[in-house]
C-alpha cells in the first residue's frame, strides 16, 4: 500500500498540484490518507456529494455518465497522478460523473472542507485550478462539437490520437498504445454502438493508418491519421 510519504512523489506528476513547492505539498500530503478500491468497486457515482478529492496513487480509474435510460458514455481513463472530483469538491455540488476502478487501486482522498481551506491559505493555487478547469471545460466543448459535427470515422481517429498522447510508445512498426482498448470501451468512449466501432476500425486498418489486434492499436501512418482525423500540421 502507497505510504503518504510516497505521496508527494505522485502528485508530483499532476500538473494542477505538481507547482506547489515542498512546504505546501507536505502540508496538503498532511490533509489527505489513503483509500483502497478493488476491480471494479465503485468509488462514485453520477449524483453523489462532492464532498472529496480522489489523487491516484495506483491503478486506474475509469470516469463516465449515464442516461436515465441506462446508456452509459466513458468520458476519460485515468492513471497514477491524475486528479478526479474536483469540479463536485469547487462548488459543492453532485457529482458530474461516475467512476469506477479498473484495476486494484490505491487513492489519495481529501476532504472539501480540508482542501477548500488549503486553497483559501493559498490563493496561488486557485489560479492554477482555475486554469485546469477551463482545459476540461474546452475538452468537454470539443466532444460536443465531435458528437454532433463529425462522423464515426473522424472521431474514432481523433480518439486514437488522444490515446496515443496518453499512452503511446515509438516502436519499429508505429505508435503502439500500451493500453488495451476493447471494441466495447471505444464505443462507450464515443457514445456509439460497438458495431460503429468495428467498421470505422476495419477502415482505418484498411487506409493503413492503424493496425488493431487483441485490444492494442499501433498507429501505423501518423500523417494518415491526423488527416482522417481532420488534424492539420506536420507529423513528427
Amino acid at each position: 500500500m502507497a505510504l503518504l510519504k510516497d505521496v508527494a512523489g505522485i502528485l508530483r506528476r499532476n500538473r494542477m498540484l505538481g507547482v506547489l513547492d515542498d512546504a505546501r505539498m507536505q502540508e496538503l500530503v498532511a490533509l489527505g490518507r489513503v483509500s483502497r478500491f478493488s476491480e471494479n468497486q465503485t468509488v462514485f457515482s453520477k449524483g453523489d456529494p462532492g464532498d472529496c478529492l480522489y489523487a491516484i496513487m495506483k491503478g486506474q480509474i475509469a470516469v463516465s455518465t449515464s442516461s436515465e435510460d441506462g446508456k452509459t458514455m466513458l468520458l476519460n481513463i485515468l492513471n497514477p497522478g491524475d486528479v478526479l472530483g474536483e469540479i463536485a469538491l469547487i462548488d459543492g455540488k453532485d457529482r458530474t460523473a461516475g467512476a469506477t476502478a479498473l484495476r486494484p487501486a490505491e487513492l489519495f482522498r481529501i476532504d472539501r472542507p480540508e482542501f477548500i481551506s488549503f486553497l483559501e491559505r493559498h490563493p496561488s493555487l486557485c489560479i492554477r485550478m482555475m486554469g485546469v478547469l477551463c482545459e476540461r471545460l474546452r475538452w468537454v466543448s470539443e466532444n460536443i462539437e465531435d458528437a454532433v459535427f463529425h462522423d464515426v470515422p473522424r472521431r474514432l481517429a481523433r480518439r486514437i490520437l488522444l490515446l496515443g498522447d496518453t499512452y503511446g510508445q515509438k516502436t519499429p512498426a508505429g505508435l503502439r498504445i500500451n493500453q488495451p482498448v476493447s471494441q466495447e470501451a471505444l464505443a462507450a468512449m464515443l457514445g456509439v454502438t460497438r458495431e460503429m466501432v468495428n467498421k470505422s476500425l476495419r477502415a482505418l486498418r484498411n487506409s493503413g493508418a492503424i493496425t488493431y489486434n487483441k485490444g492494442f492499436i499501433v498507429v501505423t501512418n501518423l500523417y494518415m491519421l491526423k488527416d482522417m482525423a481532420g488534424e492539420s500540421g506536420d507529423v513528427p
